[in-house]
């Protein structure tokens, strides 16, 4: 069959179409991400193939150099992104370019509200992918062969981002991707040498692979367009890299600035905010690893699907293993994002292996009272800014008594409710702020659990607490009876529900 014979069209999922069309209309503010995006994917397809050729190097097919590629033509106002990483077979473009493949699209879709600087940031906490390319073009191709196959199963994908995109069937000498962006007449800036430099060491300065572009093209004074012409064709194929290329967690701590730190968390997480902290560390004794840890500044749609994917970032000797490892965090912190590498793991270590690796377990036993320390820490120097945390990621954290028994007394350092001390309804109180304000000999904290905070406060139960001036906390969330099943005491005193 001829490639002519491949070619068809095919519409995009509903989803898509919706998502494509608020972000051409609604991002105008952040269009420049789409440069960091393109290149988490393509860092992403490199990651792939250097773990797939542990275990078959053939998928090189003779070039290990791995490697990002970047090109513009202001005459034909193009940006182009090449990467030879794993590639795409013709089912893998259809599943990655024409569907949404991430839980919480509907939520995200139901939030919408039409207000475009409100949306806009909605799309920033849903991530945007491949898909950001049409903020900027009005056109976009991609050539692709997944790593491995004959050089006539390569594929051609090309969309207006309207209604569909066309597949046709090509033949591609080399593996990997090649994205092409017909940009906009309004974003012609970005078919620049500066702009599109810049744009890399802002966001993707710090990414474990070599960003190249052509060298510029330095002409002697006086010299003819003619010369000038043969110097570009001399000079045609020699690229540098234009970033660090150096992965980030493996820096001294004293050598990363916090905007590095930023920079690399809204790499790994697709955000368009910072993060609201982290912690860095490298460990080394029994276990040697290091490990990077981010608690983001907004709940992610997806937070409540407890079988959404989550998890760390998986290398293991700086060669990427698994994204979404999540055998290294409990449930209740599956908001946490960042990157984990070992030196104790082997090479090969699969999902089955990682299930039942006595390393593993250990290693979440100390990154979970890592990410704990750094959330009592950001409580007791910074009120502000972890109040702001909990009513974004609080009801998730109180799955945590009942899920990780060992810390038990952290988590409950970390619970913030209502009270009849501050009768605004904040959920603000903590449980050493309720020990604090305790009178005379009372060894219980006293707690009553209702729908609402009114309603909890209008309770007749509160009567006699009141007339003898005992504060009572007030539960309204529909987590909290179950949670409190398994919370029985606080400092040594007893829960008592009124």
């Amino acid at each position: 069959m001829t490639a002519e014979a491949k070619t068809e069209t095919l519409g995009f999922q509903t989803e898509v179409k919706q998502l494509l069309h608020l972000m051409i209309h609604s991002l105008y503010s952040n269009r420049e991400i789409f440069l960091r995006e393109l290149v988490s994917n393509a860092s992403d397809a490199l990651d792939k193939l250097r773990f797939k050729a542990l275990s078959d190097d053939s998928l090189y097919e003779g070039d290990s150099q791995l490697k990002i590629r970047l090109e513009f033509d202001e005459e034909a106002n193009t940006v182009t992104l090449t990467d030879n990483g794993i590639g795409m077979n013709r089912e893998d473009v259809i599943e990655n370019l024409g569907t949404i493949a991430k839980s919480g699209t509907a939520e995200f879709l139901k939030q919408l509200s039409g207000d475009q600087q409100k949306d806009s940031r909605l799309i920033g906490q849903f991530g945007v992918g491949f898909y950001s390319a049409f903020i900027v073009a009005d056109r976009v191709e991609v050539e692709t062969r997944k790593a491995g196959t004959p050089t006539t199963a390569g594929v051609h994908w090309s969309s207006a981002g309207e209604g569909e995109f066309n597949l046709t069937s090509i033949e591609k000498a080399e593996r990997g991707t090649r994205i092409t962006l017909h940009l906009k007449e309004d974003a012609k800036e970005f078919a620049s040498r500066w702009r599109l430099e810049s744009l890399i060491k802002k966001y993707s300065d710090h990414i474990a692979f070599p960003v190249e572009m052509l060298k510029p093209v330095e002409v002697e004074e006086g010299e003819e367009a003619e010369g000038e012409s043969a110097e570009k064709t001399a000079t045609a194929t020699e690229y540098e890299s234009i970033n660090a290329a150096t992965a980030l967690w493996t820096l001294p701590k004293n050598e990363i600035k916090d905007e590095d730190y930023q920079a690399f968390y809204k790499h790994i997480a697709h955000d368009f905010q910072d993060a609201l902290t982290w912690a860095h560390n490298r460990v080394e004794g029994k276990l040697d690893y290091t490990s990077l840890l981010y608690i983001p500044a907004k709940a992610p749609f997806d937070m409540w699907n407890r079988d959404a994917p989550k998890g760390l970032k998986l290398y293991v000797q700086r060669v990427f293993i698994m994204d979404e490892a999540e055998q290294f965090l409990p449930l209740y912190l599956r908001f946490v994002k960042g990157v984990v590498d070992s030196n104790d793991l082997s090479l090969n270590v699969s999902r089955e292996i990682l299930q039942s690796d006595k390393a593993v377990e250990s290693m979440k036993t100390a990154l979970t009272r890592r990410v704990l320390d750094v959330l009592v820490k950001l409580a007791e120097s910074e009120p502000e800014k972890y109040q702001g945390f909990w009513e974004e990621f609080g009801s998730v954290i109180k799955e945590g008594p009942a899920e990780d028994f060992s810390n038990r007394e952290k988590i409950a350092k970390l619970l913030r409710f209502s009270s009849t001390h501050d009768t605004s309804g904040k959920t603000s109180q903590s449980l050493d702020d309720y020990i604090g304000r305790l009178k005379g000999s009372q060894e219980k904290i006293y707690y009553i659990t209702a729908e609402s905070y009114a309603a909890g406060l209008s309770s007749p139960h509160l009567e006699v607490f009141r007339k003898k001036d005992i504060e009572v906390l007030i539960l309204h969330d529909r987590i909290d009876e179950w949670m409190m099943s398994y919370l029985n005491e606080y400092e040594g005193k007893s829960f008592q529900d009124v």
